[in-house]
């Protein structure tokens, strides 16, 4: 038998700052191509308006999110457990890393009316993106002890917030609107995104180090997956408030990934911004994105995890309903107080509450899984965290595209504040020290040699 790791002491500010780098490096493809200009671009050109008000072009591209999350789905848990058992955490990292820019440099070649081709590279990019993105998050409960998690992880959402900021910052500004009349330049975009991804995680892979022991080789990648993944599905009754958590938290991802893929998209359609508002609304969502990681990561170390995650969702419900009022809430403030805004100057403001609600939710539903995992399945439950993230994407995307086909986008939108409230509710019965407790206490099992 196995004895189990004692818990870690915080490694170096270097090492550190190697993992956040990731967290730096891959914002460029989430702010870039999921939310603010290839799915704009996608819906609005390459698809294109059809008579219908986007409604084809808008299911399109949650339908290949979701295809991709589910994908994430069904080998996230396999991967992570692999990587446990074998110490390769950091190899199956790079190799997400090498698909991710790959798949996103080929978004060159989407133009107008190739419409598959666009849908194919979306589902590969998103899939690789989103396993690099459970894989770097598994290193967490290796880089410091419970007591300074919310640091280290409101830091490594802060700078990835940051280097967002710096990657769409220099292609809203050099590549221009996401217009046809502008396609020429704004196609550069996926290969943008790429080459910021490959140059600036090198960091990540010079200091971040792999600190499992290697098992026994000679035991196939497939024994290895079904063994411990089974006996992880065995022990959640064990487990019960990690368990608990993640259906809490397929609701709440649920809620974040529509305002991931749909937030830029509902401005150019509902609030019909113009292209200066939609780059400021940019940088206003990544400055108190930023602040919302660094100031709730504090918090969370001083008034606990849990209770710091119900916050931030309450702070989401609050969002998502300005966020379906802003248009009403315009009117009133002209009709009644005698101004002459317009619905985007009111929307900026609601961004505001948006990205802090954004930056906290995330950062503290990550270190909830590290607070909840042993050291030896860091990587596999990562991988249940990965899963239930992705799960929540093809839930809530799919449920998103369908209604707005029905009834619009902005009466959809209040679906997130459903799932968001659902999920306050279902985190009521999550025992944050019974499940510390349980992580500090489990010993890991011998895994069977056929």
């Amino acid at each position: 038998m196995v004895k189990p790791p004692s818990l870690p002491r915080r490694t170096s500010r270097r090492e550190i700052f190697g993992w956040a780098m990731f967290d730096f490096a891959n914002q460029a493809y989430t702010l870039l191509i999921i939310t603010v200009v290839f799915g704009e671009l996608f819906t609005t050109v390459i698809v294109g308006e059809r008579g219908d008000n986007y409604r084809l072009a808008n299911f399109l591209w949650s339908l290949a999110l979701a295809l991709s999350s589910l994908m994430v789905v069904l080998t996230a848990p396999l991967c992570g457990a692999v990587m446990d058992y074998r110490a390769e955490k950091k190899r199956f990292l790079f190799l997400s890393y090498l698909a991710t820019v790959a798949t996103t440099a080929m978004l060159y070649f989407v133009a107008p009316g190739y419409v598959m081709l666009g849908f194919l590279l979306i589902v590969l990019s998103n899939y690789a993106y989103s396993m690099g993105e459970s894989f770097i998050a598994s290193f967490l409960p290796d880089l410091g002890p419970p007591e300074a998690m919310g640091k280290i992880s409101g830091f490594g959402w802060a700078l990835g917030y940051i280097g967002g900021l710096f990657a769409a910052g220099f292609t809203l500004v050099a590549l221009g609107e996401t217009t046809a009349e502008n396609f020429e330049r704004i196609r550069w975009v996926g290969p943008f995104a790429a080459g910021f991804f490959l140059v600036t995680a090198i960091p990540t892979f010079m200091w971040l180090k792999e600190r499992g022991t290697p098992q026994p080789p000679g035991v196939p990648y497939r024994v290895i997956a079904k063994a411990r993944v089974k006996t992880t599905l065995e022990d959640l009754r064990y487990f019960q408030d990690l368990a608990i958590f993640l259906v809490s938290l397929l609701f709440s991802m649920a809620g974040i990934y529509i305002i991931i893929s749909f937030a830029f998209i509902y401005g150019a359609q509902v609030i019909q911004w113009d292209g200066a508002i939609r780059n400021v609304m940019f940088i206003i969502v990544q400055i108190t994105a930023a602040a919302g990681a660094l100031g709730f990561g504090w918090i969370q170390d001083h008034l606990g995890a849990k209770l710091t995650y119900q916050i931030t969702l309450g702070l989401w419900v609050s969002s998502i309903l300005a966020i379906w009022a802003t248009p009403q809430l315009t009117v009133f403030l002209n009709t009644y107080l005698g101004l002459t805004l317009e619905a985007q100057h009111v929307f900026l403001v609601v961004g505001c509450l948006a990205g802090t609600s954004l930056g906290s939710s995330q950062s503290a539903s990550r270190v909830l899984v590290g607070l909840f995992t042993p050291l030896p399945k860091a990587a596999e439950f990562f991988g249940f965290w990965g899963l239930a993230n992705k799960l929540a994407s093809v839930f809530g995307i799919v449920m998103l595209g369908t209604l707005q086909a029905f009834i619009g986008l902005q009466a959809s939108i209040l679906l997130c504040a459903a799932l968001f409230i659902t999920a306050m509710l279902i985190c009521t019965q999550v025992n944050e020290t019974r499940g510390r407790r349980a992580a500090c206490e489990w010993k890991p099992q011998e895994l069977p040699s056929t």
